[in-house]
Parts: C-alpha cells; structure tokens; sequence
C-alpha cells in the first residue's frame, strides 16, 4: 500500500486531498502546523502530524516520523493581496518562507529516500493566476511562479532516478483560507491611490462566476500522482482551466 505526505492539511485543499487519498486506500500522512486528528475520518491509514514547513527542524522531525514515502504533495501556502507598494518586507519574505522555500525545503528533505528507492512522485500545489497576471496580487503571484519554474526544471533533473514531478493550479476558492491570510497582510497603509483597484477585486470575487472548489484539486493532485501521463502543470477549476486555454 502506498504512502503520500500532504503539507497544510488543516484545512481547504489539503484537508480534502488527504480524505481522497484516504478514501482510495493509500495510507496518509497528514501535516499541518497544530495538528488536529478530528478534522479527518478516523483511520488505521491515517496519521496526522504536525509540521512548520518554514522550520527545517520540524521537517526534519516529520518525515523521521513518516517513514518511506511514495509521494510528497507540497500544498502549504499563505496569500497576500495589496498594493506591493503597502506590503511590508516582511511580509513579502513570510510568504516566500512558506509558499516557495517551505516546498523547496520539503522536497529536498524527501529526495534522498525516493532516489534510494528509484521511485517517487513530488505534486507541487502553486496557482492559477500563474497564467494570468492580475492586480495586487504581484508578491504572491511572484511565490508561486517561482514553485513552478522550480518544479520543471527539477524534473529533468530527478527523472533519471525515477523521480516524476507535477504541478497543479487551483483557480479562486471560497473554500480556503486564502481570504483570512489576505487580510492579515493588510496591516500597511495603503496609498488612497490604489482603493479603486482594491474595490473592484473585492466587488468581482463577489460576482457570481467559475470557481475552483477543493474537490477539484483533489482529483487534479490524484491525476498527476496515479497518471504517469498526466501533464506537467495540471488546472483544477472551472475558472483555472479558462484561464489556461
């Protein structure tokens, strides 16, 4: 029976890619910051764990605790949404942290064991609006594109030992955190300057319209897992694959 590692399953799209995998038979391991066994359906393939992707220390910890793993899905993430002009520094490096070196880190910690066995797949979970540019959204857009860059050329690299790599982008969500973590990022003063732009972003998420829900991703990271074939970057949603054609 085989084993994924998924990062930020607390919530959204790792809380649902963890009950996919559990509910297809593969053991789980799920990790998030403060870990919560409830959140889950109880399972004898299930293990929860907890995991700072931003602390080299508690991967190191975590994947002690895992053991062999087949797959890494790397789906931790935090979002920002303001005027670049108003986001703190470090504000710009905490993202970073998490979204780009907090999947760098985990991949790095999971090659030695994957390259040992001649078999792996690493699904990095980075974002649609890598397709297509869109206002306030440059820090964080910057994060993620750096993941996919990462993720392709890494993939010539690991492909001789056996190693496969995906990508998988998720439109907009109402089902994630990405709103709160927004939001706390607003701490700046923002320039009077930039409130239409503001305006008009908070006015259309509020229109009705495609979305991506977190089932989507679900079945896109078990695509690029279970489907050899499967392309490198892989849209879950309705608005991501519009956004891709």
């Amino acid at each position: 029976m085989k084993t994924v590692l998924i990062t930020g399953c607390s919530s959204g799209f790792g809380l649902e890619i963890a009950r996919h995998f559990l509910a297809h038979d593969w053991n789980v391991v799920a990790t998030m910051r403060t870990p919560d066994a409830a959140i889950l359906p109880p399972s004898d393939r299930l293990r929860v764990l907890a995991l700072d992707v931003t602390d080299e220390a508690s991967i190191r910890a975590a994947l002690e605790a895992a053991g062999p793993i087949d797959t890494l899905v790397n789906n931790a993430g935090i979002g920002v949404m303001y005027p670049l002009e108003a986001v703190s520094m470090a504000t710009v490096r905490s993202v970073f942290e998490t979204n780009t070196l907090g999947a760098i880190a985990m991949t790095q910690a999971a090659l030695p064991g994957m390259r040992a066995r001649g078999a792996g797949v690493i699904v990095n979970v980075t974002s649609a609006v890598t397709l297509m540019p869109l206002p306030l959204l440059s820090v964080y857009t910057a994060s993620k594109a750096a993941v996919n860059a990462f993720t392709e050329s890494l993939a010539l690299e690991l492909a001789p030992f056996g190693i496969r790599l995906r990508l998988v982008l998720p439109g907009r969500s109402p089902e994630t955190r990405f709103g709160a973590s927004a939001r706390a990022s607003m701490t700046g003063g923002m320039p009077e300057a930039y409130a239409p732009q503001m305006e008009a972003i908070i006015a259309g998420a509020r229109v009705p319209g495609p979305v991506t829900h977190a089932q989507d991703v679900a079945q896109a990271v078990w695509r690029a897992v279970t489907d050899a074939t499967s392309p490198m970057r892989i849209p879950a949603g309705a608005d991501a694959e519009h956004m891709a054609s």
